[in-house]
């Protein structure tokens, strides 16, 4: 099955959309869909630092994202600057670094529109293999924070009075993250990681009563979106990680139709 590659970007797809559905929730809530794109455009430095030391991109992009995060943490501890500013300085910042020292790499066979769009058709069997042992070691983490990250999300206060350390629990929330766009950066790309994490968690809040089904939705919204994005890719000849990003939005204003005002 897996010698199909049509099969094979179904399956990969599928992967990364099951934990991004949770995580793109807690996104959501946390209100830091600008922390996804800051760890998605130093994604690019990720690269050079993989090409330059000859390792993989995927372990590569992980350790730039999440030295990026401790960043941001450290920042905000030192700076009076506010967080979205801290923000918008990683992200421009390291994707003009990433850029300029690429070009002064002289490339090196790196595909720049596989690394800003994705190729997820061009994923082989072991990339398959990785996701779903990532995604499965990811959501174990998830599930063993989930009750202590949201209970910081309602109020890191209350959460650290009943002893849940919301400072650690945050930034095992930024390396799984990091992990993610580590992932995924091969299926859709640096600037379309973001829309993976966001619109499936979007489309899901209008049909969930609890945190738990929002999550669940999430995910069925995410898979949705790889599916549809992959078939109008094969039928209409449109490039597949743009088009994903494109059946999601269409789902997203589909939810938004008066028959579900009462849901």
């Amino acid at each position: 099955m897996l010698d199909d590659f049509f099969i094979r970007a179904l399956l990969g797809g599928a992967g990364i959309a099951l934990i991004a559905g949770p995580l793109g929730c807690n996104v959501v809530w946390r209100r830091l869909a600008y922390f996804g794109d800051t760890l998605a455009h130093a994604s690019i430095l990720g690269v050079v630092a993989a090409v330059v030391a000859e390792i993989s991109v995927t372990l590569a992009v992980f350790v730039v994202a999440g030295l990026v995060a401790l960043l941001l943490l450290f920042l905000q501890r030192r700076t009076v600057v506010s967080t979205d500013a801290l923000l918008g300085l990683l992200a421009h910042g390291t994707l003009a670094f990433g850029l300029v020292a690429l070009s002064l790499i002289g490339n090196r066979g790196v595909d720049m529109m596989a690394l800003l769009f994705g190729d997820i058709l061009a994923i082989s069997k072991m990339d398959v293999v990785v996701i779903y042992v990532a995604a499965a070691v990811l959501s174990l983490v998830l599930l063993l924070i989930w009750r202590p990250m949201f209970a910081s999300t309602v109020s890191a206060e209350l959460a650290e009075a009943e002893g849940m350390r919301p400072r650690i629990i945050e930034l095992v929330f930024m390396f799984l993250i990091a992990a993610l766009v580590a992932l995924a950066l091969k299926l859709v790309g640096a600037l379309l990681i973001t829309a993976l994490l966001l619109i499936p968690a979007a489309s899901a809040r209008r049909f969930s009563a609890t945190p738990e089904v929002m999550a669940w939705v999430s995910m069925i919204f995410g898979c949705l979106s790889v599916v549809g994005g992959l078939f109008a890719s094969l039928f209409l000849d449109t490039p597949a990680g743009p088009s994903i990003v494109v059946s999601a939005g269409i789902l997203f204003l589909l939810t938004l139709l008066p028959i579900y005002r009462n849901r």
